[in-house]
């Protein structure tokens, strides 16, 4: 099956890992996408990840984060900002707050794949991927 918008593919398929209440969800790895893993790792929304080599692309493996008194997931909403048939560029001064700095917006940048806040600091703007809280 071929995908055409591989970012969406991945939120979609830890949206649906998360609603059905799955510990750990497996995802067809690219660079972008480990990235984004990093990213949601060390902004707390998961628990752990580990990518895997196969004899294709590779895989993500991605251990999902719940709440342990209410079980409700870590992550509460995945939204795609830029898709393939409208792109979303943003400067510095104009990436927006996700949720006033409580969320992360995601920015493919000329230095690499930052959130939010390490963009404005390094004065970069660049395609707005997606907003996470």
């Amino acid at each position: 099956m071929m995908v055409t918008d591989p970012i969406a593919d991945f939120l979609t398929r830890i949206r649906n890992a998360q609603l059905a209440g799955h510990r750990i969800v497996e995802i067809p790895a690219s660079n972008l996408k480990k990235r984004i893993t990093e990213i949601l790792y060390e902004q707390g929304y998961i628990l752990k990840y580990k990518f895997e080599d196969d004899t294709k692309q590779g895989l993500i493996k991605i251990a999902l984060k719940y709440d342990p008194q209410t079980k409700q997931p870590a992550i509460r909403s995945l939204e795609r900002v830029s898709r393939p048939g409208l792109r979303q560029y943003a400067k510095p001064a104009e990436i927006k707050r996700v949720i006033n700095g409580l969320g992360v917006a995601i920015v493919s940048t000329s230095k690499g794949v930052l959130t939010d806040k390490q963009a404005k600091a390094q004065n970069v703007g660049g395609e707005v991927l997606c907003y996470i809280y």
